[in-house]
């Protein structure tokens, strides 16, 4: 039988239970059948901006964001006619909308009172957007959105002293501090130069001179050798803190250097007002940031170096040392924010969905920028495949309608249904932002930018001398057409518009690398690439794309599950010798239903392939630091093991050109960085092809 609690004297239930109903720590709503409120206690006017009154009577419907208002509605009716209880937490993450107009993300409990004799239901709702994990996953999207920024800054920007004064406003944004800022080691090493920074106090201007002596705090970690956290000025001992800090109100400060050749060349430091504010995150990002940055200082002196080199030869020579790491940064900060957009949380948080979408849009981009420095060196890895280039173009232009000036009107002459071309999509797409983006500086008043596309069944006798097979001039290629009424081209501006590294745009606005990234991806496709264009007439760039031998259907990726690509239970040995790209290609293995295991290097996999675990798979990076190559790895395994399938991965695609024609052709290629689609679509089709029947 039911307990009956014991009161105090003179007081009766009913007054306990309407206190206990206005103290409860959670939002509750007392609601009739019809969804109308009848009772709301302090905490729901406060989560959700109203008044008790103003609650009183509302609709539970007007809390609903108007998206999903009609499936609310429809879930709210059924659960009238079948009421039960609903813990807390079981069910998926939902937002409320608030009476401004803002969002929250709640979980919510039902208890229907029907049982006892009431026709009401009472709804308890928790806040949960300030849940510590929900605050580290849009921190890390935040931090994953400005390391892509200034990974696109890197490689458009050339003045080397505007990225500089860029990277402390990044710095400072991505962590919400005061202060940030970049110093740079003389020649002589006795001292720093201040080259950049914000909120910089008195003493530290930009150009001033810092000691490198160990009683500096830039001097001291260039002592140390390695990042130095303080946690508060007022109890640092290791080097002597400036009166300034103090007098600024700054109190703790991460600072990590950049390196040279394994060589410290200078730091980036941020600062706060706040104690102990930097930690393991905080650290993690400053160290992705200064490598990026101290990439591009590398670049930036491997160019003046190469300045009496052929003008193709040196992006080859720059980009070998770049492009590796910098691919193994994208593929940790990609495969991050995949493993975001899965959280429930994210998925139920509007504003983190979107913050997660610009990460990964802003770091695919820094992806696509890279690729330009292997483009017109025709030393890029191409995935070519059917594409539909209606479908292309129509996406081309929704896009660009929306980022381009407003004064620039887009038009789309549809081709027609089925027109295919034989090439790398992601390469065909950004072949033609390039080609827009020249569009538009070149009407700077507004004008019109037009796509079209028909199929040649020949070459037009003035491009086929640019084709290095002879034998497909007689083949069918679609003509693409971009055409702008910008300024036009003169005829000695139009010779060398395709050469790399000439710009007519100021210094510091454009790299020269775009229309020669676009001629070197049409050449290394087969195809041709031909400009029109007259002073005051406007301008024509028009690629020739070989069509597909058949046509095919185009693949949508967006309809394919990867999660149920590969058969369940493949045995794959991962071979990384990045630590962290490991830990992400590892995540995607396992969400594709795969068992794993790791080795950082060549030898470590050897030792795990003479167990008694069978793999079906190795997947391994070609370049394994001063480890045997993956390649080399690869062919060991091979020879003892036959029928292990292989698939070799790189960031550097002359390593994958090199291994695609130097290693056998029943082994698979993968570049840096992939999404998990393109992993399990690179093993399903080595699986397939192999016919290993696992």
């Amino acid at each position: 039988m039911p307990i009956t609690p014991a009161l105090p004297s003179g007081t009766d239930e009913q007054t306990v239970f309407r206190l206990l109903f206005s103290a409860y720590p959670d939002a509750l709503l007392l609601t009739d059948h019809a969804g109308n409120i009848v009772l709301a206690n302090q905490m729901a006017a406060v989560l959700l901006g109203y008044s008790i009154e103003e609650l009183i009577d509302l609709n539970v419907d007007c809390l609903v964001p108007d998206a999903i208002r009609p499936r609310h509605a429809a879930y709210r009716n059924a659960y009238s006619h079948a009421p039960i209880p609903r813990p807390m937490g079981t069910h998926m993450e939902l937002t409320a909308k608030r009476k401004d107009g803002s969002e929250v993300m709640v979980e919510i409990a039902l208890s229907p009172l029907q049982d006892h004799g009431l026709p009401f239901v009472v709804a308890a709702i928790r806040g949960i957007g300030a849940y510590p994990r929900v605050k580290e996953a849009i921190q890390r999207a935040r931090y994953s959105e400005h390391l892509a920024q200034f990974g696109r800054l890197a490689v458009d920007v050339r003045d080397m002293q505007a990225l500089l004064d860029q990277v402390p406003a990044i710095a400072a944004a991505a962590l919400q501090v005061e202060t940030a800022m970049v110093v740079l080691l003389e020649a002589n090493r006795d001292e720093f130069r201040v080259a950049s920074g914000v909120g910089l106090v008195l003493g530290e201007e930009v150009g001033a001179y810092i000691s490198s002596n160990p009683s500096t705090s830039p001097g001291f970690l260039l002592l140390q050798g390695e990042p130095v956290i303080i946690m508060d000025y007022h109890t640092e001992r290791r080097f002597t803190v400036p009166s300034a800090y103090l007098e600024a109100g700054l109190v703790s400060a991460m600072a990590v250097p950049l390196f040279d050749s394994g060589r410290i060349i200078g730091t980036l430091a941020v600062r706060s007002h706040e104690p102990k504010r930097f930690g393991d995150e905080e650290l993690r990002f400053m160290g992705s940031l200064a490598s990026l940055l101290s990439t591009s200082l590398q670049r930036a002196q491997t160019e003046e170096a190469l300045i009496h080199v052929q003008r193709m030869e040196s992006v080859g020579q720059l980009t070998g040392g770049i492009a590796h790491d910098f691919n193994n940064l994208l593929t940790v900060i990609l495969g991050n924010l995949q493993v975001l957009e899965d959280l429930s949380i994210i998925a139920g948080d509007s504003q983190a969905s979107q913050r997660v979408n610009a990460a990964t849009r802003a770091s695919r981009r820094a992806a696509e920028l890279t690729g330009k420095l292997l483009a017109f060196s025709r030393r890029q890895m191409l995935l070519p495949s059917a594409v539909d280039v209606k479908a292309l173009l129509q996406s081309m232009a929704d896009m660009l309608q929306r980022t381009l000036d407003q004064n620039i009107h887009i038009e789309l002459a549809m081709p027609p249904t089925g027109l295919q071309v034989q090439v790398d999509p992601g390469q065909l797409e950004s072949a033609l932002l390039n080609i827009a983006i020249n569009a538009r500086d070149a009407m700077p008043a507004g004008g019109t930018l037009c796509f079209s596309a028909e199929i040649h069944d020949t070459l037009p006798p003035w491009v086929r001398h640019q084709l290095d097979d002879p034998s497909t001039h007689g083949e069918p290629f679609v003509a693409i057409r971009v055409t702008d009424t910008g300024t036009g081209m003169p005829n000695a501006v139009k010779e060398r518009a395709f050469e790399p590294f000439f710009t007519t745009k100021a210094a510091g606005r454009g790299t020269g690398l775009g229309l020669s990234t676009v001629y070197g991806f049409v050449k290394q496709s087969k195809g041709a690439v031909a400009i029109d264009s007259q002073p005051g007439a406007g301008t024509t760039v028009t690629l020739y794309l070989p069509c597909p031998l058949e046509m095919s259907p185009v693949a949508d990726p967006g309809n394919r599950d990867d999660r149920h690509a590969l058969p369940r239970g493949l045995c794959v040995l991962l071979v990384e010798d990045d630590p962290e790209v490991c830990k992400i290609a590892q995540t995607f293995l396992e969400t594709l239903d795969c068992v794993v295991t790791t080795a950082a290097n060549g030898e470590m996999a050897l030792r795990a392939l003479g167990s008694d675990t069978r793999f079906n798979l190795l997947l391994t990076d070609i370049a394994l630091g001063p480890s045997m190559r993956g390649t080399e790895l690869a062919a060991q395994a091979q020879h003892r093991f036959p029928e292990l399938a292989i698939l070799l991965m790189s960031g550097f695609s002359a390593e994958l050109l090199d291994a695609d024609r130097d290693t056998p052709s029943s082994w698979g290629l993968l570049r840096k960085p992939f999404t998990r689609s393109e992993l399990a679509q690179a093993i399903a089709n080595l699986l397939s092809e192999r016919n290993t029947g696992v």
